[in-house]
């Protein structure tokens, strides 16, 4: 998990979403393009042609007219960056919060860009501190499970 924020704070929820996404595509099929991109994020291709010039500018990525889409080293990094965020934010809302799987991914897309890389540590060492030593009983995570739920 990266400890440094340098790259993140200066793009919009929006473009992170794109390194993002050029990341996922990237490991599930081995490339992106511009169809790909708009088709994941349920955009229209003109939309992510703004956008990728926007990123190709900053030396975030690289993209060939008509070809693919590929993260620069730098862009590579704030990828991982939110993908981390994304990860750690998720453990922590379904594991410990039991918030359902589809609305946990949801709102951990949404809190992971305004959230500090020092607030996501912190939430990181609470998640195993539970895990690892405070909710180790077999009746722990229920008990924890049923006071959420019923006092609320």
């Amino acid at each position: 998990m990266a400890n440094n924020n340098h790259n993140i704070n200066k793009l919009s929820a929006a473009l992170e979403n794109y390194l993002e996404t050029i990341a996922a595509l990237k490991r599930e099929k081995k490339y992106a393009r511009i169809g790909d991109i708009a088709k994941a994020l349920n955009v229209k291709a003109s939309s992510v042609n703004v956008a990728i010039n926007f990123l190709a500018e900053n030396d975030l990525v690289i993209h060939e007219k008509y070809g693919y889409v590929d993260l620069t080293e730098k862009g590579e990094k704030i990828a991982q960056e939110v993908q981390a965020k994304h990860d750690t934010l998720f453990k922590f809302l379904n594991d410990l919060l039991f918030i359902e799987k589809g609305v946990a991914v949801e709102e951990a897309c949404e809190i992971e860009h305004s959230v500090s890389a020092e607030t996501i540590r912190r939430l990181e060492k609470l998640y195993l501190l539970l895990k690892e030593h405070l909710l180790v009983k077999p009746d722990d995570m229920e008990n924890l499970r049923s006071y959420l739920e019923n006092n609320s």
